[in-house]
């Protein structure tokens, strides 16, 4: 079997086995999850997030999208919102689900926007 090398020198193709597999160099690193900061019911914790949760989720969200570093537009998109909730709890090694965030935003949407809020204001 011939092959071309990078450097356009022509030469035989070797197969070496593998005799082992790569393993976890002291850069791997394992983190402990951890709980939201605050509960999902626990909305009067922060008055001015609660208020704006409550009667314009919408713009809290873009906001809470936005804090995030994604587009504003994010929650406008379908599935845009458990997105956001599912990759701030990936970013943050958040215990949960994608289960779990998609009953919380489906059951308590205004909850669980203020959490998110709450979660980006202290983690900020």
């Amino acid at each position: 079997m011939q092959f071309e090398m990078h450097d356009n020198v022509k030469g035989k193709a070797m197969s070496y086995p593998v005799t082992s597999q790569p393993q976890c160099a002291s850069s791997c690193y394992q983190t402990q999850l951890s709980d939201w900061h605050t509960g999902l019911t626990d909305c009067c914790n922060d008055m001015p997030v609660c208020l704006c949760g409550t009667f314009a989720p919408l713009c809290l969200a873009c906001r809470i999208s936005d804090d995030f570093g994604e587009c504003c537009c994010a929650p406008y998109l379908p599935g845009g919102l458990h997105s956001l909730r599912t990759g701030m709890r990936e970013r943050y090694r958040i215990q949960g689900s994608i289960g779990h965030d998609w009953a919380a935003l489906t059951f308590c949407l205004p909850c669980t926007l203020c959490q998110m809020a709450r979660e980006l204001k202290i983690r900020e």
